[in-house]
């Protein structure tokens, strides 16, 4: 499906650096809501945050002022003559932003999850121009953010982004959600024109990883961060942890070091072209490699179906993974990628071989066999 979708530059003018965004975690009281944007304000930030509505996971936590606080968006807005971006989870959240006059929404994590949700959310923004944001959903699932985008878009929103949050995992890491990088940036290549944000105070969950998680981002050619900001970010009434001063988060923009996709100088595009034709020459030798593992595969899926033999040999795979671990970190790559890889070649293997022992033409394109 294809997206029409307007140039980040129409709708948020920011020239020469990513568009930042930031504010509280949650609007607590006016004057903290008041006191952090100026302070923001004067930071040099033009678009501030704020939860309203806080769906937390589980209940008596606090889970925002609600609508009342958007009287305090209105008169920040005025008073310092700054845009406010806020999520909203069902179509009374956009009815009343759009009668309070904030300036961009965003969906979160626990409504892109939701096809229902948001198409609720998406019927009660038809007729509008209002500039929406998309978050992954909690799962790490692209086709649920893709389709969460394409129904916004659907009804006519063409001031349309996504926010990178991360992704929740139930293995214990350094992160609050897992980055999963690989997601936004194929994200980003089937919609090139689309701005993505990141998040990294969700995906840190800590606000010492604020830096190195937007560098990183921008790194990745991202168009903007979304930074949670609060006057006192250890008495925050939410997410005190990864929350930072509005002092510290200038010093953060002043740290990040942004880039250009391209460069004029003509040494650099000679070599970077040389590069990439060795890569080109690589990616072929890998798919070669593949092949010729595949067509051993298939020699041994007849051999298990001629002596009866099941296909999937749980330590096989694992002595699999533990040697090639090994293999990879003398060539100095991590542990993680390369078990990543080996999953997937994995299931491409057993998905061969079960198309041999199925009597399935073993013709077909690896990957194509089995889908739905």
């Amino acid at each position: 499906m294809e997206l029409n979708i307007e140039k980040l530059e129409s709708w948020s003018p920011v020239k020469d650096r990513p568009v930042i965004i930031s504010g509280p975690c949650s609007a607590e009281t006016e004057e903290q809501l008041l006191e952090t944007c100026q302070s923001l304000k004067d930071e040099g930030i033009e678009i501030m945050r704020a939860g309203i509505w806080k769906p937390r996971t589980r209940p008596n936590n606090f889970e925002g002022v609600g609508a009342e606080a958007l009287k305090w968006v209105a008169d920040v807005k005025k008073e310092l003559n700054v845009k406010f971006a806020v999520e909203v989870a069902n179509p009374e959240h956009v009815e009343l932003c759009l009668k309070a006059g904030v300036d961009i929404l965003w969906i979160g994590a626990r409504s892109t999850v939701n096809p229902f949700t948001v198409q609720e959310i998406a019927d009660a923004l038809r007729g509008t121009d209002i500039p929406v944001l998309v978050k992954n959903p909690i799962n790490p699932d692209l086709s649920l953010w893709l389709g969460a985008i394409e129904r916004i878009n659907a009804v006519g929103i063409t001031k349309l982004g996504a926010i990178h949050r991360g992704f929740g995992s139930f293995q214990k890491t350094q992160f609050r959600n897992v980055p999963a990088w690989r997601l936004p940036i194929e994200l980003k290549s089937k919609f090139p024109e689309m701005p993505i944000f990141c998040d990294p105070s969700h995906i840190g969950g800590k606000r010492e990883m604020i830096l190195e998680l937007s560098q990183k981002a921008l790194d990745l050619n991202y168009d903007g961060l979304m930074i949670e900001s609060h006057r006192d970010p250890d008495n925050a009434w939410s997410d005190a942890a990864q929350q930072v001063t509005p002092k510290r988060l200038g010093e953060i923009v002043r740290a990040l070091k942004t880039k250009t996709s391209t460069s004029d100088n003509s040494e650099f595009i000679n070599i970077l072209e040389e590069l990439r034709e060795q890569i080109d020459e690589s990616d072929r030798e890998i798919l070669e490699a593949v092949a010729r593992r595949m067509s051993l595969v298939e020699k041994i899926g007849e051999y298990k179906k001629e002596n009866d033999v099941t296909i999937f040999q749980v330590n096989r795979m694992n002595d699999i993974v533990k040697s090639r671990k090994e293999w990879g970190e003398a060539m100095r790559l991590s542990n993680d990628f390369v078990e990543e890889l080996y999953k997937i070649i994995h299931i491409a293997s057993v998905r061969r071989q079960t198309e041999i022992m199925s009597n399935v033409s073993v013709n077909q394109p690896v990957g194509e066999a089995g889908e739905e």
